[in-house]
């Protein structure tokens, strides 16, 4: 039988998971209560607040004391998590909650594999839910009123997420047989490198390979490192690593420092190039920072500016590059696209700067086995190198 993990502060909650419970199992699901609350209980766990406490190296008396309200929710994600990673069965998670329990229950599903149901119902569902939702696939539903007790309105939301995780949990724990069981390969693209990574895509394809293109907007670089995480992916080629001058100098998609990290930690077969280097992003031209008046601005539709990086910015990016694809314990080949980076890098384009794209290039000297084309990046000749390259890689280390 399915089952249903519900995550959550019975200390304040209790009433609401009693009767989620009820209605998950009426729903024909089993269900683990896991307690993360730090005060006295208001209903019978499976796993205990002490349990969870413990699990994440402390224990309820230690957070009570300590009367630190934001330190004990931490303690209490953490040790939700490892509670989950640790459980027999888990084919859904349910949580409800304002912001602490959210909190709470955001940290207990972040590891969980991708596909695996996560829903959260929240009073904060309504605003911004990054710091909930992340890069990973959670469901989130806003409350419309508090979770103060099981009434009319409260009732329909709720009785709407038992049944979603319900559903959601019998089909995962009876998943449909897959007609595509190629191997999976992850693809990073932009709007200025689409055809490359197209013709790499249609490539890939030929070779029997299933492409996932993320789209490197901050979010779908993380949601890229979340997936090679997961150990879904066979290799990965990051043809777009432009997010990396979002986190350098300041623009809106940054999708953090560990960015183009995970497959060579996990040693992952990666071909990479400099795709989109040459700019950052920020949103309408009146929000560019003032900072950054003079600078070399292309509008590229009224939601989206773009800003050239310097030479001396190109040669940190290339140094910055260079540093993660040395760390890598797998297969790294670099391609470096001599006719510029991106779309708007070509030959009388906006962007075209041979001298800052040569800092980025000579400052990846040495990082990894190179190849050099002398082509822009979006020539299709040059997507189907890399497709070649990295199945050649995948398909030696299958030997």
């Amino acid at each position: 039988m399915a089952t249903v993990v519900l995550v959550g502060t019975l200390d304040t909650k209790g009433a609401e998971y009693a009767w989620l419970r009820e209605r998950v199992r009426e729903l024909g699901c089993d269900t683990v209560l896991v307690d993360a609350g730090v005060g006295p209980s208001g209903a019978e766990a499976d796993v205990s607040a002490e349990e969870v406490a413990r699990a994440a190296g402390t224990s309820l008396e230690a957070l009570r004391d300590a009367g630190d309200r934001g330190a004990a929710v931490t303690a209490m994600g953490e040790g939700a998590a490892a509670v989950l990673a640790g459980l027999e069965r888990v084919d859904a998670v349910l949580a409800v909650g304002g912001s602490g329990g959210s909190s709470i229950a955001a940290r207990a599903v972040r590891d969980l594999p991708i596909g695996l149901p996560k829903l959260i119902v929240s009073t904060m569902a309504s605003g911004d839910v990054t710091p909930y939702v992340g890069a990973k696939d959670v469901t989130m539903t806003y409350s419309v009123v508090d979770i103060a007790g099981i009434n009319r309105v409260s009732r329909l939301i709720l009785g709407n997420a038992a049944a979603s995780a319900a559903g959601m949990a019998k089909a995962y724990a009876a998943p449909a047989p897959s007609a595509d069981e190629r191997p999976l390969v992850a693809a990073s693209m932009f709007g200025v490198t689409t055809p490359a990574v197209d013709a790499a895509r249609e490539r890939l394809d030929e070779l029997g390979y299933e492409v996932l293109v993320f789209h490197a907007t901050g979010a779908g670089g993380r949601a890229l490192e979340g997936l090679v995480d997961s150990g879904l992916l066979a290799g990965v080629l990051d043809l777009t690593t432009t997010e990396l001058a979002d986190d350098l100098v300041g623009g809106v998609l940054s999708a953090g420092p560990d960015r183009l990290t995970a497959a060579g930690r996990h040693g992952i077969p990666q071909v990479v190039a400099p795709g989109a280097l040459d700019m950052v992003n920020f949103g309408p031209r009146d929000t560019v920072p003032d900072r950054f008046e003079g600078r070399d601005l292309y509008v590229h539709n009224p939601t989206v500016t773009l800003m050239r990086t310097t030479p001396e910015e190109m040669a940190e990016l290339g140094r910055r590059v260079a540093s993660k694809l040395a760390a890598a314990t797998g297969p790294t080949a670099l391609f470096i696209p001599l006719g510029g980076v991106s779309a708007l890098d070509a030959p009388g384009m906006p962007f075209h700067d041979p001298k800052a794209d040569e800092a980025c290039f000579a400052a990846l000297d040495g990082a990894a086995e190179t190849e050099r084309l002398d082509m822009n990046i979006n020539d299709p000749a040059f997507g189907r190198a890399m497709a070649d390259r990295l199945h050649q890689m995948i398909s030696e280390g299958a030997r």
